[in-house]
């Protein structure tokens, strides 16, 4: 291969990479467009500033989070992102963009409750909510059993099958968030994005890429 043949190699490698990304950002931007039916069960592979670990996925579970968490995955949205609520023994919570915009068009962007049908056991993973219907791209893990949380429907969709103890380790200084304790508040997060987070909470740990494994 000449230098020539291998520089425009190079450029044309460069230049798929920024397509794929400018239309996974083109994707994100229009949330009703991101309806693919998730696999029965897929895993995903997370990347973090403290290590990798995977969900495995199980759509019967609960089948609009698993689509839900699959187009997301799928399309960037997590790609650096702050774990900006990690409490003790309790779960660690993620799912707000750490761009300002995509937290505005996402912010309404509701998917249909599913029943419980798992616990939030050790390991497993659900979608946060401020109530019926309120599901949009928030998500945890739980540290310990939490089954308290079942008959308040937070209905567990995926499990931890490696990493968990990189999900043990993340940054959990900051405690509870604003305005019940001191920790990142939620509408600075959506209204200004990582520059907030960066700033006054630097300690906070983040996903580097998050993507579905094949």
């Amino acid at each position: 291969m000449t230098i020539r043949t291998l520089v425009l190699f190079t450029a044309a490698l460069l230049f798929a990479a920024m397509n794929v990304q400018s239309v996974a950002a083109a994707n994100l931007g229009d949330p009703a467009s991101l309806n693919e039916k998730a696999p029965a069960t897929y895993k995903a592979k997370f990347e973090t500033s403290k290590g990798t670990f995977v969900i495995e996925v199980h759509r019967d579970w609960a089948p609009n989070g698993a689509d839900r968490f699959y187009n997301l995955v799928k399309n960037g949205f997590y790609n650096d992102a702050r774990f900006f609520r990690v409490i003790d023994g309790f779960m660690v919570q993620f799912g707000i963009s750490g761009n300002p915009d995509l937290s505005a068009v996402w912010r309404d962007a509701r998917i249909p409750d599913d029943p419980v049908k798992q616990s939030n056991t050790r390991g497993t993973v659900s979608f946060a909510t401020a109530g019926p219907g309120t599901r949009t791209t928030q998500v945890f893990i739980n540290f310990g059993d939490n089954s308290g949380l079942d008959g308040q429907g937070f209905s567990p969709f995926g499990q931890i099958v490696s990493g968990m103890d990189v999900v043990d380790s993340l940054y959990k200084g900051y405690g509870e968030g604003a305005p019940r304790g001191q920790g990142p508040d939620q509408g600075r997060i959506q209204m200004q994005g990582n520059a907030y987070l960066i700033t006054d909470f630097p300690k906070l740990d983040y996903i580097k890429k998050a993507t579905i494994e094949q």
